[in-house]
């Protein structure tokens, strides 16, 4: 039987990797091992390891980071730490392959440690673009320290492949993102308000993160954002924390001071995946610069309002209207996305997004490439220019 590590350290990344983290549970040819880490055991971030228990996944491993800052000094301390932790988990554990999504800087110290133990790692949601944020670089360096490749569409499959990857070792099976839409059960609209304490008639849900490459510019930023709701009075607002990122706890300290002097306004550390997939479901628009309101929103046939640069790059559906982070071109951007234009065309709207039944397929593939001469094979360079494949010196 082989043993998967999956990594997980933040509540985003959680609810996409969950139903390939059942996947592999309920498989009977494979092993979970669950390792925990990150803002999921940081009690002000929603202490969110609470909603994996409730899951039901049995934990391996909780490993704690040391998140007690997001300045960047201390950030690079924590991913120190990590790398350590990691080491020693993957030394008791003994995994057969690690799987992990996204582009979290927490990935890089975890990788790393994975590939100098020898350890074959399968990368979820790579291929993709945002200018506006560091992750893109880590996210790109997940890539080339990865074996297995599930991007979300063709077009990310094959910047994957430009990067210098084997097109064998590539699969588009569709967003994982768009396949938890399809299997994330309804809530009734009156037994989620009642949950909430919230009335989503007349509801704007809303994340808002920092700009990891312009820390310094985080408190203006969101004060321009909070310039904008505060021209919406007649509207609730959903608001969730910004996550653990440089200037992430500044950001939440002021929608903290925010939300108490307007009522309108509700605050959550974190939804969970089946609560947040069923405000988006009510809401009549997403504003922020969260992916969520660049993947999920549109199949939702909800507008989104995409602020700043965070997610510049990303394929974005005709229902996303972006703008700079600025009041007035924020309050013009919603006022599209609460119009009756702005309704209609998110109504209509093609996702540039792939589905299927992505989870199931990529554990297909994890299975394939783990009974296989591949996985004792080094990695090769595929050089695209040339069109075949070299090992790189």
């Amino acid at each position: 039987m082989k043993k998967i590590c999956v990594a997980t350290a933040t509540r985003a990344e959680y609810g996409l990797l969950k139903n390939t983290i059942r996947q592999i549970q309920e498989d009977g040819g494979l092993e979970l091992c669950l390792l925990v880490t990150g803002t999921h055991l940081v009690k002000e971030l929603g202490y969110t390891v609470s909603e994996i228990e409730e899951d039901g996944f049995p934990i391996a491993e909780r490993i704690d980071m040391g998140l007690t800052s997001d300045d960047p000094s201390q950030i690079v301390q924590s991913m120190g730490r990590t790398m350590m932790l990691f080491g020693d988990a993957f030394t008791k554990e003994k995994p057969d392959m690690l799987v992990v999504l996204g582009d979290r800087y927490e990935l890089l110290p975890i990788c790393s440690a994975a590939l100098v133990m020898g350890i074959p790692i399968a990368h979820i949601s790579g291929g993709e673009v945002t200018e506006g944020a560091i992750d893109d670089c880590v996210r790109h360096s997940i890539t080339k320290l990865s074996n297995l490749h599930f991007p979300g569409c063709e077009e990310y499959r094959q910047r994957i492949i430009q990067l210098g990857e084997q097109p064998d070792c590539v699969f588009n099976y569709g967003d994982v993102g768009i396949e938890n839409i399809k299997k994330t059960p309804i809530i009734p609209k009156d037994e989620l308000e009642k949950d909430l304490g919230v009335s989503l008639e007349k509801a704007i849900s809303m994340t808002f993160h920092p700009l990891t490459t312009k820390p310094e510019e985080v408190e203006a930023q969101i004060g321009e954002v909070l310039e904008a709701v505060s021209r919406f009075p007649e509207y609730t607002f959903v608001i969730t924390k910004a996550n653990a990122d440089a200037g992430g706890r500044k950001i939440n300290q002021l929608l903290e001071a925010y939300v108490k002097e307007h009522g309108n306004c509700h605050l959550f550390a974190s939804l969970g995946i089946r609560r947040y997939i069923n405000v988006l479901r009510n809401v009549k628009a997403v504003i922020g610069n969260s992916s969520s309101g660049i993947v999920e929103a549109p199949v939702l046939r909800v507008p989104t309002v995409n602020i700043g640069d965070r997610q510049k790059g990303r394929l974005m559906a005709d229902s996303i209207i972006s703008c700079e982070v600025e009041s007035d071109e924020i309050e013009n951007a919603i006022k599209w996305a609460l119009s009756k234009e702005g309704q209609d065309i998110a109504s209509q709207t093609k996702s540039p997004y792939e589905a299927g039944e992505t989870s199931k397929s990529i554990v297909t593939e994890i299975k394939k490439y783990l009974n296989s001469e591949a996985c004792k094979q080094p990695k090769c360079f595929y050089d695209l220019p040339r069109g075949g494949t070299k090992c790189e010196i």
